[in-house]
């Protein structure tokens, strides 16, 4: 498993339907190595604080094989590294492969797995479809936020090492997702995620409330 791309930019303003926004979405590829930070990458901005970015949320994964489907679907051979708003494109790491509380390693950092992203209508602007961010969704292949448990450097073609969660709590992203998203997901299911070690707070009491109305 490897690193292929490290992307950033800082947040800038945009007109979107008569409106000044800021965002952060418009991610480009950097040589070299890049700082990790607690709450982000070295040149990298997150611009709405209250839905992005945070401990949680310091860096966002993308696998390459998730770009290469979108380029098929879409048929669009202009989407590449940082097209989706990721700060790492890697060659593996799928949404089935990756679970919530796995560990890594990529250069001097080490990162802790925490959630799956789920899209705002900026991705739908990055994309030129306002529509994209309903259709992202629905596909399964959100790709992942990590929590920075060891600051360091990283850089494309590092090597990447995983410690899985262990595997009688493990969930994968892609099973998060469609747990999470279902119209109305199981007790036993809720009672699952709401295990995960890993798992931020507001994902927490957000599914706590779902399982309440379980019981009512």
């Amino acid at each position: 498993m490897r690193l292929l791309s490290v992307n950033v930019a800082n947040a800038k303003g945009i007109i979107h339907m008569g409106e000044h926004i800021e965002t952060g979405i418009f991610k480009r590829p950097v040589e070299g190595p890049v700082r990790v930070r607690t709450l982000n990458l070295e040149g990298d901005q997150q611009a709405d604080l209250r839905v992005h970015g945070g401990p949680n949320k310091a860096v966002y994964v993308y696998s390459q094989s998730n770009i290469e489907f979108w380029r098929s679907a879409l048929q669009r051979e202009d989407l590449g590294p940082g097209t989706f708003g990721e700060n790492l494109t890697v060659d593996e790491l799928s949404d089935n492969e990756v679970g919530i509380g796995d560990e890594i390693e990529i250069g001097t950092a080490r990162f802790l797995v925490t959630q799956p992203r789920l899209p705002c209508f900026k991705l739908g602007i990055a994309l030129g479809d306002p529509e994209f961010p309903e259709v992202f969704q629905r596909s399964g292949r959100n790709g992942f936020y990590l929590r920075v448990l060891r600051e360091g450097a990283l850089a494309a073609g590092d090597a990447i090492q995983m410690k899985p969660a262990p595997v009688e709590s493990r969930m994968t992203i892609a099973e998060f997702a469609r747990i999470a998203n279902a119209p109305a997901p199981t007790p036993e299911q809720l009672h699952r995620i709401l295990r995960l070690d890993a798992l931020p707070q507001p994902w927490k009491d957000r599914l706590a409330a779902r399982l309440e109305r379980h019981s009512e």
